[in-house]
């Protein structure tokens, strides 16, 4: 389906979800395209967003998974955790799978002092600890170590060459044994960033947790290596990772390990996920024609300094 036929059929879908009546109700609110990827076109209008996702959820395992995943999100031991979807199961229109969501506000990434560490935090430690049973008859795996896996072969199957994908990719071998997913039974996120926050749209609630793509069932500490990337790339402040942990293991999280320790769980996942992140970074930028910014080159230049340190002396001491 061309690009405007889609923006097109998720913005009548999200009109005809937010004014359920007929003839519709008159709108002011034009539609807005907020994301469109591979991986899923969203379109929000007005209270109402919908999301088309990838062509490839079509496919019995992964239909089945999505629909794990939306009755995890909707289950009442996620409530105030997992943004609640407008319907239970996801719809087909034009081959491709659509869910609904209400509208939340997202963080605002040109304030970087006021993210929201600490609620980030406490949200994944909830969601740690909530019992398996959320996804119904067969939960499905939660996704982190799969995608940092891909995301290495996507930059060894590129046409880039230069130090910078010699660099990324000695990164991600170098993370080796130590980034192999431990058996684990935690409801995990599998894709954790500050844009999969929002604030809940019910009156008086905070901030919740959003997409739910990769959740499943897995080992935690992969949902804590991204914001340990941050921190091992200079990307997040000390005192802010400081604050996140602390606030994780108050909030009864598994994964942490005892103050001092945590980089014995974290090390191996906190490698994989920042040479996932920097051969990202080096395949989009290539794609498009341009310069890596600011925060990719962090990635990048993280993984040429620890492609040669032991695996025995942890990613913190690479900064």
């Amino acid at each position: 389906m061309p690009r405007e036929d889609l923006h097109a059929t998720l913005a009548d879908h999200a009109a005809d979800r937010a004014h359920p009546v007929t003839p519709p109700t008159p709108c002011s609110c034009p539609a807005r395209v907020l994301a469109d990827r591979p991986d899923g076109t969203v379109v929000r209008h007005g209270h109402v967003v919908v999301k088309a996702h990838t062509p490839a959820t079509r496919a019995p395992g992964a239909a089945a998974a999505l629909r794990a995943r939306l009755a995890a999100a909707a289950a009442p031991a996620l409530a105030g955790t997992v943004l609640r979807p407008l319907a239970g199961a996801p719809v087909e229109v034009g081959g491709r799978l659509l869910t609904c969501w209400p509208y939340g506000t997202p963080v605002d990434p040109a304030a970087p002092g006021a993210a929201p560490w600490e609620e980030t935090a406490t949200l994944l430690a909830r969601l740690h600890q909530a019992p398996p049973t959320v996804f119904g008859g067969a939960p499905p795996r939660a996704r982190g170590p799969e995608k940092a896996g891909h995301a290495l072969a996507r930059l060894w199957n590129s046409p880039l060459r230069g130090p910078a994908r010699a660099a990324v990719l000695a990164a991600g071998a170098g993370a080796g044994a130590g980034a192999e997913e431990r058996p684990g039974t935690a409801v995990c996120h599998g894709d954790l960033h500050l844009g999969q926050l929002v604030r809940d749209p019910d009156p008086g609630q905070g901030w919740v947790l959003i997409d739910v793509d990769d959740m499943g069932i897995g080992d935690p500490v992969w949902d804590l290596a991204r914001p340990a990337a941050w921190f091992a790339c200079g990307l997040m402040a000390p005192e802010d990772w400081v604050r996140f942990l602390a606030a994780y293991r108050e909030a009864g999280g598994p994964a942490a390990g005892p103050p001092g320790e945590e980089w014995r769980q974290l090390d191996g996942p906190t490698r994989a996920l920042t040479a996932q992140i920097a051969a990202q970074a080096l395949v989009k930028a290539e794609q498009a024609g341009r310069p890596l910014d600011e925060d990719e080159s962090a990635f990048v230049d993280a993984c040429a300094r620890m492609a040669p340190l032991p695996r025995g002396r942890s990613l913190d001491a690479a900064t």
